[in-house]
C-alpha cells in the first residue's frame, strides 16, 4: 500500500533482459534500509526487491508487468518515481494507492497555467468511469487530483514542487504514463456489479 507521495526521482542505472526483466535502479535512499523482499512502488508499479547495493537497488519485472505498464519502455537514465511501502503510522498524504496499474493514459496536452503546469491526459474508455472532477488518480504514482473530465480526456495540474521531484518535469506529448484509478472508485464499481454509470452513483 502507497499514498502516492514521491520520495526520490531515481534512474535506471541497469536493465537484463531475459524471461523476467531485472532493473536496477539508482536512488538517493539509504539502500542498507531497504530488506530483501521489500515493495517499491516504480513509477506507480508494484515491484519486489531482489537485490541491494550501496545507492542502488534491482527489482523484477514479468511478462504480465511489461505487457500492463510502461516499464517495457524504459532505458537506462529513464526517470523513476519511488516510494516505500506505506507504514502504520505514516502520513497519509496523498490518497491510498496500491501499486496495481490499471491501464495507460497518454499526454494529450502540455501548457503553462500560471506557476504550473496544466496536463490533459486520454484514458482507456473502460476507466474513464472510475475518474471524476476533484477525485483522485496515481499517474507514475504521483497522487493527483483531477480537475476536469471530457470524453475520454481529463485534465490535472502540477505545482512547481510536484514537476522538480518527479519524472513530470521530462514528460511530453504523446508519452504514455502507468495509471491507477481510486481504490474507492475501484470498489463501488464492484458492488455495483459493473451495471452503474457516474450518473447512477448516489450519496
Amino acid at each position: 500500500m502507497y499514498t502516492g507521495i514521491i520520495t526520490d526521482l531515481g534512474r535506471v542505472a541497469r536493465l537484463k533482459r531475459g524471461e523476467i526483466l531485472d532493473l536496477t535502479i539508482a536512488t538517493a535512499w539509504d539502500t542498507a534500509a531497504i530488506a530483501l523482499g521489500a515493495s517499491v512502488a516504480c513509477s506507480g508499479a508494484c515491484l519486489t526487491v531482489i537485490a541491494v547495493e550501496p545507492g542502488r537497488f534491482t527489482v523484477q519485472a514479468s511478462a504480465e508487468t511489461l505487457a500492463c505498464t510502461t516499464i517495457g519502455d524504459w532505458r537506462e537514465g529513464t526517470g523513476v518515481n519511488l516510494e516505500r511501502s506505506l507504514r502504520l503510522g505514516d502520513e497519509m498524504g496523498g490518497h491510498l494507492v496500491l501499486g496495481h496499474v490499471d491501464g495507460l493514459a497518454r499526454i494529450a496536452e502540455r501548457r503553462p497555467e500560471g506557476e504550473s503546469v496544466r496536463f490533459v491526459f486520454e484514458a482507456p474508455a473502460a476507466l474513464m468511469r472510475f475518474i471524476a472532477p476533484k477525485g483522485s488518480v496515481a499517474l507514475d504514482g504521483v497522487s493527483l487530483t483531477v480537475n476536469e473530465v471530457e470524453g475520454l480526456r481529463f485534465g490535472v495540474n502540477i505545482i512547481p514542487h510536484t514537476l522538480g521531484c518527479t519524472n513530470f518535469a521530462d514528460m511530453a506529448v504523446g508519452q504514455r504514463l502507468n495509471l491507477e484509478i481510486d481504490l474507492i472508485a475501484r470498489y463501488v464499481e464492484r458492488m455495483l456489479g459493473g451495471r452503474a454509470d457516474a450518473t447512477e452513483i448516489r450519496p
